[in-house]
């Protein structure tokens, strides 16, 4: 992997995901982390009273520099032998223009805190971690806000089994795997005790064959909620990592409604990484 791009707001929560960011660096043996800023020129409106303070673009520039320059040196202790870490910070909407800065970077994964400082009910709905998963199709990993990185060394993939030929991302996720060199578990969850419908033995056949070499744990199991069955499994099996593939109206959204993020809060101490269809 060559390319981690660490999107920043200066917050406690972004300095936590760039620490967890250059420990990943050094397990992957990525080369090249980017601190990436992106600020909001606030644009006047004629209407609105004039006492409203006009913000200079040039000080909001080099407010962005200055903070990039301080959060580099702050974390320069840790960046892996052999690696570097680069700065940008571009005037414009995060979450909008973060699949040209990520092409223009050619980076391979981007990694976010959750943004915020209370609980997930608050932060999770409409932050740019979230926003930034929706508008882009490159990896994003979601590091919670406290979390303390150890070794990736086993994967758990939450899938639903639906459209696997057309609709998993086979190509970036062995490309993943074969970076992560993890175990790999594959759950799948049936709710209500509705049992396994017709597709789902074919869906995990094709699977199987488009993971072969990879020699995945099947695992499934029956529960009424899926995010609590997916957290509860993930600790049972002690994973590192828990990979999702965002669709419309599936599980990576379910993960984030506000309805379910309470049990969420309670099982932050888990990356979430969102590779998409």
């Amino acid at each position: 992997m060559k390319t981690i791009i660490v999107p920043t707001d200066f917050s406690a929560t972004a300095y936590n995901a760039a620490r967890y960011a250059l420990k990943l660096a050094a397990q992957l043996g990525t080369s090249r982390i980017l601190l990436y800023h992106a600020y909001e020129l606030i644009i006047p409106v004629p209407d609105l009273p004039t006492s409203i303070p006009v913000v200079d673009p040039k000080e909001l520039k080099e407010a962005s520099e200055a903070g990039l320059a301080k959060m580099r040196e702050d974390l320069s202790e840790l960046v892996p032998a052999g690696a570097v870490l680069d700065v940008r910070a571009d005037n414009n909407l995060l979450a909008v223009n973060i699949e040209e800065v990520a092409k223009e970077e050619m980076a391979d994964m981007i990694v976010m805190g959750i943004t915020g400082g209370g609980q997930l009910e608050e932060i999770l709905v409409g932050s740019n971690t979230i926003d930034v998963v929706k508008h882009t199709t490159f990896p994003v990993m979601i590091v919670p806000g406290e979390l303390v990185f150890k070794p990736i060394n086993k994967i758990l993939f939450a899938c639903d089994f639906k459209k696997i030929g057309t609709h998993t991302p086979i190509a970036p996720l062995k490309n993943l795997l074969d970076i992560f060199r993890a175990e790999l578990h594959v759950l799948n969850i049936d709710r209500a005790g509705k049992g396994l419908n017709a597709e789902i033995p074919l869906e995990s056949l094709l699977l199987d064959n488009l993971l072969k070499g990879y020699h995945p744990v099947y695992h499934f199991i029956d529960h009424d909620d899926i995010v609590e069955g997916i957290m509860e499994y993930a600790d049972k099996i002690q994973a590192d990592l828990i990979l999702t593939v965002p669709r419309k109206h599936g599980l990576f959204e379910g993960l984030f409604r506000r309805s379910r993020t309470a049990k969420l809060a309670f099982h932050t101490h888990i990356p979430l990484l969102a590779i998409h269809e």
